[in-house]
């Protein structure tokens, strides 16, 4: 994403009032917990490391949208 990285992209989101109900699962190759962290401090719902397996990426959608 030129200009902006996935935790600046998550906290804009988190921090709007149009979008601050979207569920953001952050999926990414880091796999620290300081990243996972991060990521669910800046307003992600959940975060998954790659590769994804698709059960498991089902899964967490269905927790973030409620299901």
């Amino acid at each position: 994403m030129p200009g902006i990285n996935g935790f600046q992209a998550t906290r804009v989101l988190s921090k709007d009032p149009e979008t601050q109900k979207i569920p953001v699962i952050v999926v990414s190759t880091k796999n620290q917990e300081t990243d996972r962290v991060w990521a669910l401090r800046q307003g992600a719902r959940d975060y998954i490391v790659k590769p994804v397996k698709p059960d498991e990426l089902i899964h967490k959608i269905n927790v973030a949208l409620g299901n």
